[in-house]
């Protein structure tokens, strides 16, 4: 099974970048997107973003993830 996270881009220089989620910064390539900019969001697997995504649907799928995490979290106590 694969993964892709949804980061947002913060620095851009050629084809690396820097993304961040919750103040962790990753290195990615943004070699598959085109036109991409400073605040977009983006989803990353593997260093590489994959497909750009709109702001509203980031933070959708960031709740979600969270509240995988808090579940897990709480099931193992």
């Amino acid at each position: 099974m694969c993964l892709a996270v949804p980061l947002k881009v913060i620095e851009i220089d050629g084809n690396d970048a820097v993304a961040e989620l919750d103040g962790i910064k990753m290195k990615i390539r943004v070699d598959f997107i085109k036109d991409i900019k400073i605040g977009d969001y983006v989803y990353v697997h593997a260093g590489f973003a994959i497909n750009k995504l709109d702001e509203k649907l980031a933070k959708e799928n960031l709740e979600l993830f969270r509240e995988v995490a808090n579940a897990a979290k709480n099931k193992s106590k």
